[in-house]
């Protein structure tokens, strides 16, 4: 996941889209940089109930004790999102995920603004499953 863009960056990147049609093209785009989903990722433990859209995110533990992402979504906005959230939460542990607080990014971002209720009510949904397996990895 390397490919994502570190928080700093993707606020700034962010900030350099024009409006919001070219935000949104920005998010798809992180979506594409996602990895290849494994076989795995799209069973029934790993969905995310509350998003409109199917979503999956499995979290990995990794031996330096950060947590690494995988997910994937059949709607390229929303597989965006999850790119988005995994900016926020990589390279992190368990403890600093359940400890960080993403709302004061989606705020910099001014993300919550535009997106369709549906759609946040998504992204709320995405942040509770991965802070509630990170509390469970504690």
């Amino acid at each position: 996941m390397a490919t994502l863009p570190e928080k700093e960056k993707l606020v700034r990147n962010f900030n350099r889209c024009a409006n919001w049609e070219e935000k949104y093209l920005y998010i798809i785009e992180l979506g594409a940089k996602l990895p290849e989903s494994s076989e795995s990722l799209h069973q029934p433990e790993n969905v995310i109930s509350g998003c409109q859209s199917q979503v999956w995110i499995k979290m990995h533990p990794q031996s330096d004790g950060t947590i690494a992402f995988e997910g994937d979504s059949d709607a390229a906005i929303v597989k965006g999102l999850i790119a988005v959230v995994f900016s926020l939460y990589q390279n992190l542990t368990p403890a600093d995920i359940v400890a960080l607080d993403v709302r004061h990014w989606f705020e910099e971002l001014a993300l919550t603004q535009h997106l369709t209720p549906s759609r946040s009510q998504g992204l709320e949904a995405m942040i509770r499953a991965i802070r509630h397996n990170a509390q469970n990895l504690l």
